[in-house]
């Protein structure tokens, strides 16, 4: 198993923020502070993506091929730019490589390992998620109705970190299986029907 390569994640990420400043001074302004704020947060959220599959197992049938990629999906919006690619460019986990695909239609990610759904609205989260139920996909979001939705792993801030709040049971469900390991840096939250 490759293992994360935190200096060249940090090298990446340095060179988003710079060229980020770049085009700030040509075009004269300085860089908002939500707009930093906000792409560091999901350079955050894409490198816990990548980790994801480290702590996840699918069940054999999720991989036709011996080394068939691991897909790691966005549906709806895209808040992570290139910098998602840039995580898991060259990397394999268990011999698969990690390969990035963007979705506008929940049928059309269903072939996904993991999939980041960039969406808020919960009854547009919940056909989603209805659609992807007998697929082996781990799902995440960070929309707060996520998780109320049937989503897996939400995203959410608390006193300037990010924190995970998984849904087993969801998972399971889906033949997904969550390490323990990962579980313990967690929130576990089983929504109430």
């Amino acid at each position: 198993m490759e293992h994360f390569s935190m200096g060249r994640i940090r090298k990446s990420a340095m060179t988003n923020v710079c060229l980020l400043l770049a085009c700030s001074a040509l075009l004269g302004g300085p860089v908002p502070a939500a707009l930093q704020a906000t792409t560091e947060e999901y350079k955050v959220k894409a490198v816990f993506l990548f980790h994801f599959a480290q702590f996840v197992e699918w069940p054999e049938a999720s991989f036709s091929e011996e080394q068939e990629p691991l897909i790691i999906g966005v549906l709806g919006e895209d808040p992570f730019g290139s910098f998602l690619d840039e995580v898991v460019a060259g990397e394999d986990i268990n011999g698969h490589p990690l390969t990035i695909r963007r979705f506008n239609k929940a049928e059309d990610a269903a072939a996904c390992h993991i999939l980041f759904m960039g969406m808020d609205g919960i009854s547009q989260l919940r056909s989603s998620l209805e659609m992807l139920k007998d697929h082996n996909v781990l799902t995440v979001g960070d929309s707060p109705a996520f998780i109320r939705a049937g989503g897996m792993i939400r995203f959410f801030s608390e006193n300037n970190k990010i924190r995970l709040q998984i849904n087993p049971d969801a998972a399971r469900a889906s033949g997904v299986m969550i390490s323990s390991k990962l579980l313990r840096l967690a929130d576990i939250s089983i929504p109430k029907s």
